[in-house]
């Protein structure tokens, strides 16, 4: 990395997994996901960490600074953020109580399989999204959004990749108290594969087609990730209006800016009744003031507050800044067939 400060490239703005995807490089028209949708879409793969030795390099890549910093605009003049103590509230949140957005602090199962996935972008820089842990048959699969992984380009061009992927369930704080996982292998829907000068990842994104899966290696102990942190049920069903959704993430704000709410420090938690976006009508979304960093991040249906376990129906893609509606509203890419594919392929690894 550059010991020069310099902005990121305005393409990062835009396209990049640690951010929600936004409309202001490119206009938010249906025709090209549309086009999209004309022919069946296949899972596209790529492979991660394979070796003892890079995923050995991985883990010590990926220090409490490193972490702490991923998404920075600026990293190497921007001050490593203070830690959130927001004190714990072991007492359960009353059922289908609407949340805008807040420090998730009552524990359950969703604190420990729900977590910070870090990456490093084809420049250089690091970045991250959230994901969570699924019950499969390899309790080795993790869900996020497609455009944590990649951007829109050729499988085969390895700068379409994000690099160093790892799974920090539970993050908080710069620490990983269920450990890191490095990623053996990833994949999208083959929409992603589209020529970036025809197609941008908006397009593809309001296709519906935002959906990324992950196959975790094991631990340096040899366990499987869900064995260490426990899984979210997953299902692949129609979106109900005014569901009661429970969306959760690792929000990020630029870390320079003085009335910055977020620092990726703790898991926030939205709650509130399900809509459609008047401009994607293929996301749904509830009321929610999470932004950069938290995509990818897990919907629930059925969330039982008591014990922190829902139905995973949805990830993170969007705000209303490319869904429309009112502000302040977060969207998700709902799982359908092409997901159910992607976890097919991902649970048989």
């Amino acid at each position: 990395m550059s010991a020069t400060p310099r902005a990121l490239p305005h393409r990062r703005l835009s396209t990049a997994g640690a951010l929600l995807l936004s409309a202001t490089t490119a206009a938010v028209v249906l025709l090209p996901g549309a086009a999209l949708a004309a022919e069946p879409d296949s899972v596209t793969s790529h492979s991660g960490a394979t070796t003892a030795q890079e995923t050995g390099r991985i883990d010590a890549y990926w220090t409490a600074a490193r972490m702490k910093l991923a998404g920075a605009m600026v990293p190497e003049i921007t001050p490593v953020p203070a830690d959130d103590t927001t004190p714990d509230d072991p007492r359960p949140l009353p059922p289908n109580t609407p949340d805008p957005g807040g420090v998730w602090a009552h524990g359950g199962a969703v604190d420990r399989n729900v977590g910070r996935l870090f990456f490093t972008f084809s420049d250089g820089y690091d970045g991250s999204c959230t994901a969570t842990v699924v019950t499969s048959a390899n309790r080795s699969t993790v869900v996020t959004a497609a455009h944590c992984l990649r951007g829109v380009g050729a499988a085969s061009a390895d700068d379409t990749w994000r690099h160093n992927l790892y799974f920090v369930p539970g993050y908080r704080n710069g620490t990983k108290p269920l450990g890191g996982f490095s990623i053996k292998s990833m994949a999208t829907s083959s929409r992603w594969d589209a020529d970036p000068k025809s197609t941008t990842p908006n397009d593809v994104v309001i296709a519906g087609y935002d959906t990324g899966v992950l196959v975790a290696n094991p631990s340096p102990e040899g366990r499987r990730v869900a064995d260490v942190t426990g899984s979210q049920r997953i299902a692949f069903t129609e979106p109900v209006a005014d569901e009661f959704i429970h969306t959760f993430g690792y929000p990020k704000d630029r870390l320079n800016d003085p009335t910055a709410k977020y620092a990726g420090s703790r898991m926030i938690h939205c709650a509130g009744p399900d809509r459609p976006a008047p401009k994607a009508p293929l996301l749904w979304g509830e009321s929610c003031d999470m932004g950069h960093g938290a995509s990818g991040g897990p919907h629930f249906a059925r969330f039982d507050t008591r014990t922190g376990s829902g139905t995973l129906v949805g990830v993170t893609t969007t705000s209303d800044d490319l869904g429309g509606g009112q502000p302040g509203t977060l969207y998700a890419t709902r799982f359908a067939g092409s997901a159910h594919r992607l976890y097919d392929w991902a649970q048989s690894r």
